[in-house]
């Protein structure tokens, strides 16, 4: 699973090389599924923690970005809350140097580490990720109900999108629209797909989604998940 194998590609000092792979590959099945009429499409691609010490990720960025044709406003790179804390000078920095590019940015898994509102707002950040942690009880716990509320309104005061994850039943996407969540994920869309199964997935929510719901495209560390 990727949690074993992501640290171990980090413990060995492989994830530079992993991660330039996993954006190379999104960013050419993502001219791939353009080229099929799905030209709308955007993508996400996570980042470890250990790239955003790298001053090579901007130009890297670039480089596929250049070679397959795809927009930079079509790539989100995702990082986790706990790698924007780790030297924060050093990395707005580095995303500035992202975001000058036109790539957007988001925080993954909010709300499980430990970053402050004083550092929130001085990020470059487009997207605030709920982590699927607050999400799974609802709506049996009004606790959470009321935490995911908050920071639906907190992402929005700092003119954040929020995407929250994990979304696997039709009450629970409901009481996200009802709250202005801009995007889901979970497997009430889909599960992960290949790439070459992706199309027909993509055709069948087209045909039930209403105008205005909340769905978009990720692919993620070689995987494709449905928002």
């Amino acid at each position: 699973m990727p949690h074993r194998f992501i640290a171990i590609a980090e413990a060995n000092g492989l994830i530079a090389e992993l991660d330039n792979w996993v954006l190379r590959k999104a960013c050419e099945d993502l001219a791939d599924l353009s080229r099929q009429g799905c030209e709308e499409l955007r993508i996400t691609v996570n980042c470890s923690a250990l790239n955003l010490a790298r001053e090579e990720l901007a130009t890297e960025i670039e480089h596929a970005l250049r070679a397959t044709g795809v927009a930079p406003d079509r790539l989100e790179l995702e990082v986790t809350e706990n790698a924007l804390m780790g030297n924060i000078t050093e990395t707005l920095v580095l995303l500035g140097q992202i975001r000058a590019l036109g790539v957007s940015l988001s925080i993954d898994d909010f709300g499980t580490g430990y970053s402050s509102l004083a550092y929130l707002k001085r990020l470059p950040l487009n997207t605030l990720k709920i982590d699927r942690s607050f999400l799974q009880d609802i709506p049996k716990s009004i606790q959470d109900m009321e935490i995911v509320q908050a920071i639906i309104v907190m992402a929005h005061t700092l003119h954040l999108e929020v995407v929250t994850e994990g979304v696997e039943t039709f009450e629970q996407y409901q009481f996200l629209e009802d709250h202005g969540c801009d995007f889901v994920q979970g497997y009430l869309l889909s599960r992960p797909v290949p790439l070459a199964e992706l199309r027909p997935v993509l055709d069948e929510i087209n045909q039930r989604k209403s105008p205005g719901s909340l769905t978009r495209l990720r692919l993620a560390h070689g995987t494709s998940a449905l928002m």
